[in-house]
């Protein structure tokens, strides 16, 4: 049985790191349930080990962020931000800055997936209509989005994870994490304006009326207050989850807006695919191989609780396997990590994600929104800005949380 497990574990990280099966429209969340479907076919894991593998707090949290995210969304938030930058009247290096801080702003409080499925396609057919190149105003939205969520416990799946399974303060984490994040909207900036330096040179024309997004203010007031609340009772004794949820459930109280839809905008595929890796990893971890592979990598010093290990590690894992399925798989089988790493695990792990354009799902979402807008943003144009971003914030970061006395450096 040992034998089968490890091999279900190692074929669902290679899927990871495929994103596909070749010759099939299998993602990554259909190969994780496969995977799960196949150890319980074969006994090697049974149902109630897999409800205790799941960590139930961490799924209700993602769940109900992605609530408060959909009440933005139906509201029409996202696409009155997105019509706001494409009709600004500012330079081309501008509107960038202006796309550059809004989605690492929203995204540092609200699902950053969300965020760039809702303003990619207006900003293709903005920008399109002003006679610019949507894809540097693409690429600062993704990396943006990425950048900004790695500055608090809830910006993304990853933060959340390590947030709740090392249960770390909501406030120390954002004094930690929030400079170095707000560093590296500064360096998506700079990477942008510079690799595509040519494309922001054109004189954009003036913007064409578009009909107006049908925002409804009340709703964003609500969802507005409801992310106050929501912060506030993080600085209270309340599990963060059970908070996150009660403020959810209030907002599915609406006269305007149906629960059908804010429910049907839950990333579901996400949340199945968490439930999915929290199963095999845990089948993993029970074998005991996992537990010998750390006593040897510490026997011989290569245990990523120090920068120089750590950092190369997220790099490397977050753009083959993805960063959300690296984080999941390390939390599994490192016992009691430093609260220091943890910290560093986040926030580099999640800086790591700009990279390439398979570093993170936002990257994704917004390559395959943007070319259903008729734009298309491929692999060596993410590169072409992505590798000197994530490097540069990376190091930024590293300097930071070894200086901060946070992680050791070696």
């Amino acid at each position: 049985m040992t034998a089968l497990i490890l091999a279900v574990f190692v074929a669902t990280y290679i899927g990871m790191a495929l994103g596909r099966v070749p010759g099939l429209r299998l993602d990554r969340t259909g190969i994780a349930l496969m995977a799960v479907a196949l150890l319980l076919a074969a006994g090697a894991i049974d149902l109630s080990a897999m409800g205790r593998a799941i960590d139930a707090p961490t799924i209700l949290l993602l769940f109900a962020l992605m609530i408060l995210s959909a009440q933005f969304g139906q509201a029409g938030f996202y696409d009155l931000c997105a019509a706001r930058i494409t009709s600004a009247a500012l330079s081309p290096r501008m509107l960038l800055a202006l796309t550059i801080l809004i989605s690492g702003g929203l995204s540092a409080v609200l699902a950053n997936d969300i965020v760039v499925f809702a303003m990619t396609p207006l900003l293709c057919i903005g920008l399109g209509r002003r006679g610019l190149d949507p894809r540097p105003f693409l690429m600062g939205l993704a990396g943006a989005s990425n950048a900004g969520s790695a500055a608090t416990l809830i910006g993304n799946p990853q933060n959340i994870l390590i947030g709740q399974l090392g249960g770390l303060d909501f406030w120390t984490f954002l004094m930690v994490c929030g400079p170095p994040a707000l560093v590296s909207l500064v360096v998506v900036h700079l990477a942008v304006a510079s690799m595509w330096r040519r494309e922001l040179r054109a004189a954009p024309m003036p913007a064409l009326p578009l009909p107006a997004p049908a925002a409804d203010r009340t709703q964003v007031l609500k969802g507005l207050l409801a992310a106050l609340v929501l912060v506030g009772l993080f600085a209270t004794p309340m599990p963060r989850e059970i908070g996150a949820l009660a403020i959810a459930a209030l907002l599915l109280a609406s006269r305007r807006m149906a629960s059908r839809a804010m429910i049907g905008a839950v990333d579901w595929h996400l949340l199945l695919l968490f439930a999915c890796l929290f199963t095999v990893t845990a089948a993993f971890a029970a074998t005991g191989i996992a537990e010998g592979g750390l006593e040897w990598l510490k026997a011989r010093g290569l245990w990523p609780d120090r920068l120089l290990l750590l950092a190369p590690l997220s790099l490397v894992a977050s753009n083959t396997i993805g960063n959300v399925p690296a984080v999941i798989l390390l939390m599994a089988i490192w016992e009691a990590p430093p609260e220091g790493a943890l910290y560093g695990l986040a926030l580099l792990s999640t800086l790591a994600g700009n990279l390439l354009l398979v570093g993170s799902l936002a990257n994704i979402i917004v390559a395959e929104r943007a070319e259903a807008s008729g734009v298309r943003l491929g692999f060596a144009d993410f590169a072409r800005a992505g590798i000197p971003m994530a490097l540069l914030s990376m190091a930024l970061a590293v300097i930071w949380l070894g200086l901060g006395g946070w992680m050791p450096w070696f």
